[in-house]
């Protein structure tokens, strides 16, 4: 049993990666465009990494013009599923915030080549966060990271990495964990005594520390039934930037937080500080 599981963890990632799910979400017909969604000013991006891989992403325009804004949402999302399965986020998003808003499809999701793993999903957001940076329309945006579950580990790295250029303006950070290794336990409890095998590591508990300058917006489902609530409270005590504030949802589960009392609501107030007060559309 002990070698099966370790055979697991160590050769094998669809565990930590479960790019396939649901059926069909690697395939044209399974990843859900915009414009199904009503929204009509996007464009879908291809573009390459340093190391040979070709990412996917969707790049959302502001639908509201009066209210848009040198803002970019730079998005990662969970560990199953693809991009157009978090469209409708970003809609909101995009709708009374007056942002784009780009979704990076990390490498093995979606149609984005190549099979993930953490090092070659920190280049995949490092190149995103380039693009951003290097396109006519977007060079001068402020930025902000949003990441949930997974996600979040790989917004706390590239924060850390990048908070010294003066373009990121925010961090948020959803149902996120603390380490790989120390949510297998409760994620895959037949595997929680050879947890130390596990080779992909997201020790987000180390690296979040290292951000001292970006403020960071904590947002905690207390009924999350992946990621145990204590992670999000060993992160939130464990940060040493400037300014951070926390956001609870008493019923709040790992993937349906989102739909929560006042979830979208405590965004666009966040984000309305950190621009100074200018104006979004804050009624959800």
């Amino acid at each position: 049993m002990i070698s099966k599981l370790s055979q697991v963890l160590v050769e094998r990632t669809e565990i930590i990666y479960p790019r396939n799910l649901p059926l069909g979400a690697r395939t044209e017909e399974g990843l859900p465009r915009p414009d199904r969604f009503g929204i009509s000013d996007y464009e879908d991006v291809r573009f390459p990494t340093p190391d040979g891989e070709t990412l996917n992403a969707f790049f959302i325009r502001p639908s509201n013009k009066r209210i848009a804004k040198k803002l970019t949402i730079l998005m990662f999302h969970g560990n199953a599923g693809n991009i157009g399965h978090r469209v409708p986020i970003a809609k909101v998003l995009e709708e009374h915030i007056g942002c784009n808003v780009f979704m990076l499809e990390y490498r093995g999701y979606g149609l984005s080549t190549g099979t993930p793993d953490e090092d070659g999903i920190n280049i995949d957001t490092q190149t995103a966060l380039d693009y951003i940076r290097n396109q006519d329309e977007t060079r001068n945006d402020k930025i902000i990271v949003y990441g949930e579950s997974i996600g979040g580990a790989c917004a706390i790295r590239l924060v850390a990495n990048s908070q010294d250029a003066g373009d990121v303006l925010g961090l948020i950070l959803i149902n996120t964990f603390t380490s790989i290794r120390k949510l297998i336990p409760s994620a895959f409890p037949p595997a929680k005594y050879i947890a130390f095998m596990c080779h992909q590591y997201w020790n987000s508990e180390e690296v979040l520390p290292e951000i001292t300058k970006i403020p960071i917006l904590f947002m905690s489902g207390l009924k999350d039934e992946i990621v145990p609530p204590s992670h999000m409270k060993e992160l939130y005590a464990g940060c040493r930037t400037r300014k951070k504030i926390w956001r609870d949802f008493p019923n709040g589960t790992h993937n349906e937080t989102l739909a929560e009392p006042y979830f979208f609501d405590y965004i666009v107030h966040f984000v309305r500080e950190l621009l100074g007060g200018q104006h979004m559309e804050s009624r959800l």
